[in-house]
Order: C-alpha cells, then structure tokens, then sequence
C-alpha cells in the first residue's frame, strides 16, 4: 500500500521524481534563512512551477497544505531536527525526532517522511541517535503504509569544512547508504560523489530502493544543470535541492529548468534556457 503514497511522489512520465527541500529553519542556522525568510512566498513561488514534491516541517507544512486545488505537489515531512550544521559546532550535538511522527504526517496529508542518518567524525553519540530514530520510525511507517526516506549524510571533519560541508568520497557514502537499506528505507537521499561518473555504484548498492541525490551546496546555473544531468545519466531516480532552488535569482526558473533534466532528459544547456523563460515572483 506504499506504492500508492509513492505513486503521488514520483512523476508518472519519467518514473522520477524532484523534490524541493524548504524545511532548513528547522536547524536553527541563520544562514538557512536566506531566500525564504517569507516562507509563504517561497512556497507558492516553487509550487507555481510544479516540482512532484516539497519539503517542510510540522510547523510550516500548512503553508503547502492549506493552498486550494489538488495539483499542489505532494508534501515530504522532515521529522528530526539536529544542530549539527553550523561552522562552530556546540558542546553537545544532537538529532531529535518530532513526536507521533506517522500520525503528525497522516494528519497533515503528508505521502512521505524523511529522518536522517548522520557520519559525523568523533560524534558517533549522534549517529547512534539517527538509528534510534530509524528504528522508533521504520514500524510506524510500515503499519501506516507510509514511505520512509532516509538521509545518508557523511560529513567532513567540522575543523576542515565546518559549516554543513558534505563528504563526496563514495567510499564513505556507499556504506552509509547500505545500512540505511539495511534499516529500512523506501527511499534514499543520498548525497553526490565528488566524481560524478562513479554515482552508478551509489545506486548499486542501494539495489532496488530509488535514491534521490541531494543538491548540497550552492553552485553556479552551469555547475549544477550539468551535475544533475550527470547524475540522472547514471541511474539517480530523481534529486533534492534546496539552496540551489530557494537561494537563487529566480527559483521558479531554476525548478523549471531542472525539472526539464529530470523528467525531460533535457540537456544542461537546453535547460538552461527555461531559467529566463520563467517569472521570479508567484
């Protein structure tokens, strides 16, 4: 019965999907803010352009939900929130989960949930958290034929690229991934390989559970069109941006055009086109 919340999630022309992740004020960076300090605004301007799902939070989820019409697209709920992103980390880090989570979600329409699974250096406190959270979650989810989506996230040392800086090395990735399979997921996010051409192996060893790719951080039109072509070319069943959507100039533009690569198989420079084609403001 899964299949049916997953059907709303993945496009039904390309089998894939593209979710907008609009949920970065739950960590408490002030720096997660910019570009959606209206969220309202930066809710309706993604969903003019029509991606298959957005990302919110218990809080904020009704900005999505309370919009009239049934071709909104579906709403992904984050149910942890953490405080391990900021350049200068704090004495006691922790990856907490929302209560009643399933329910919270049901009740808000909501046709998947997300958790993360953190490989933090020297915090293996918090890891053990995330698996806490997994196992608490995973039954729930399996009873309320509720998708799980769970975020393999490895880090770099917070002494070399504090801040929120991911680690590309598929030798750390892959494992992260597999034991989120291992724990259950319906679905991973999964972040990209420094080399881009090796993403296949991401998607092997995550065998028949699709992986959506993260955005990570901020990157040029250029960079990020040709990644994300890369990236679908090697098997990736969809992405997950936020910053490269929320932050940018014209984020209705920039969802279009990658919507373009993702269910189109447009190339990066064709897509690029759609950016100026697309107005800025819902």
């Amino acid at each position: 019965m899964k299949s049916y919340r997953l059907n709303r999630l993945f496009n039904a022309r390309s089998g894939r999907c593209f979710d907008v992740a609009i949920d970065h004020g739950f960590f408490n960076e002030l720096g997660f803010l910019q570009g959606i300090e209206n969220l309202e605004q930066a809710v309706k301007t993604v969903v003019t352009a029509a991606p298959d799902a957005v990302q919110l939070t218990v809080g904020q989820a009704h900005y999505l939900q309370s919009l009239p019409g049934k071709d909104k697209p579906a709403l992904v709920l984050r149910t942890d929130v953490a405080n391990v992103y900021g350049s200068q980390l704090p004495r006691a880090l922790f990856s907490r989960m929302i209560e009643e989570p399933v329910e919270q979600a049901l009740r808000l329409d909501a046709t998947c949930v997300v958790v993360n699974l953190f490989r933090i250096p020297g915090e293996p406190e918090v890891t053990d958290q995330c698996i806490q959270n997994i196992l608490r979650i995973k039954p729930e989810c399996d009873r309320w034929a509720m998708p799980l989506m769970i975020e393999p996230l490895v880090f770099q040392p917070n002494a070399k690229a504090g801040g929120y800086m991911v680690d590309g090395d598929p030798n750390k990735i892959m494992p992260l991934v597999r034991q989120a399979c291992e724990l259950g997921a319906d679905i991973i996010k999964a972040d990209p390989t420094d080399d881009v051409s090796v993403y296949r192996k991401v998607v092997e060893i995550a065998g028949r559970i699709p992986v959506l790719v993260r955005g990570g951080g901020k990157a040029s039109d250029q960079e990020i069109l040709e990644r994300t072509e890369a990236l679908m070319k090697q098997g990736a069943a969809g992405i997950v941006y936020g910053r490269n959507i929320i932050q940018h100039a014209n984020p209705a533009g920039m969802t279009h055009a990658l919507m373009a690569v993702v269910h189109d198989g447009a190339t990066a420079a064709d897509a690029a086109k759609a950016i100026n084609r697309s107005p800025n403001r819902a």
